[in-house]
């Protein structure tokens, strides 16, 4: 449990910067500075903010998205790297914990990666969206379940997940077994419709009364004229539209502050972390109220990779059975001696 009783945070909904290798980078810098003047002890970021979410693979059909692609290929950071230098010296300088979604390029592939900074400036958590969803599969590879981890920092421990994620229960539930008190969530924004909005609102409000932990959550947002440069189709841009809602969601599932739902802006409350017990002393969904005994979860948490080393293959120059011998079990000896 947080030793700190109030924890200021920061939720952030602003443009990218589409045509800069920097220019994002360069806003999320001035935006922690902002919020840190705010008191803001953490700030947390909207969906592969850096350099920008691929709206244009919503609208585009994939035949005509490769330069688009190509060019976020462009202007995607690799971790570590220059983008994740600067944004550790900030959080290290304002002692201010900072989650932040990336597309992070892998050397040939893209990935949907959030990223946490603890307030000293280390990166404490790299970890990959599970399962794109429809339109993203053609953007960004998998992630794995190693990166479903609880951080601990010096306002409390931190979990994180992206978008649709939110609606596979037993990514959530692994966050929730490790106790995270502030759940961090990202989404793109201006995507969809208002139909989206709301769905983000029921979402978030109600991983936080299931596990009885904060929420902060960050859409992005886009400017007419960004609209205008990812498609020229009127019809086309109104599904660039809505679907904001940055919000700060408390354990009983309510608002501390007014969501943001258009426009740029910064949404900061104060998390009173004595909530976190008063929800769970009720319903603890991993604890009194858990069945372990009838359901429980069982995750594979390593690595994926796509070469590893295999020490249980036999040694160079001697037989199979040499390392390996055969041992029958009782139903093979019962077929043999049909």
């Amino acid at each position: 449990m947080s030793s700190q009783k109030i924890v200021r945070a920061a939720a952030v909904q602003i443009a990218p910067v589409f045509d800069s290798p920097t220019g994002t980078v360069d806003k999320v810098c001035q935006a922690i500075a902002d919020a840190a003047r705010q008191g803001a002890q953490l700030v947390v970021f909207p969906e592969t903010f850096v350099p920008y979410y691929p709206y244009f693979s919503f609208v585009l059909p994939p035949v005509q998205s490769g330069s688009e692609h190509l060019k976020l290929y462009e202007h995607a950071p690799t971790v570590p790297g220059p983008m994740t230098e600067a944004v550790a010296a900030q959080a290290r300088a304002l002692s201010v914990v900072v989650v932040l979604g990336v597309n992070e390029r892998d050397h040939g592939s893209l990935y949907n990666t959030q990223l946490i900074f603890d307030e000293n400036g280390q990166l404490a958590l790299k970890r990959r969206k599970i399962t794109p969803t429809f339109h993203e599969r053609m953007i960004w590879g998998q992630g794995d379940a190693s990166g479903l981890k609880v951080v601990e920092t010096g306002i409390g421990r931190i979990g994180a997940l992206a978008c649709w994620e939110h609606y596979n229960p037993l990514a959530r539930y692994a966050l929730m077994a490790q106790h995270e008190e502030i759940h961090c969530s990202q989404f793109p924004g201006s995507l969809v419709g208002p139909i989206f909005a709301d769905q983000i609102e029921v979402t978030i409000r109600h991983h936080a009364l299931e596990s009885g932990c904060f929420v902060v959550n960050a859409t992005g947002w886009l400017s007419d004229e960004q609209i205008a440069a990812v498609t020229p189709d009127p019809g086309l841009q109104k599904a660039l539209r809505g679907g904001c809602c940055t919000a700060i969601v408390s354990p009983e599932g309510q608002h501390l502050a007014e969501p943001l739902r258009s426009g740029e802006g910064i949404v900061i409350a104060d998390l009173d972390m004595t909530l976190i017990t008063k929800r769970k002393r009720m319903m603890d969904s991993v604890g009194h109220y858990a069945r372990p005994e009838l359901l429980s979860l069982r995750i594979d948490d390593r690595a994926a990779t796509p070469m590893f080393a295999d020490t249980s293959a036999p040694k160079a120059g001697l037989p199979a059975f040499a390392t390996t011998p055969f041992i029958p079990d009782s139903e093979e000896i019962s077929h043999a001696l049909r």
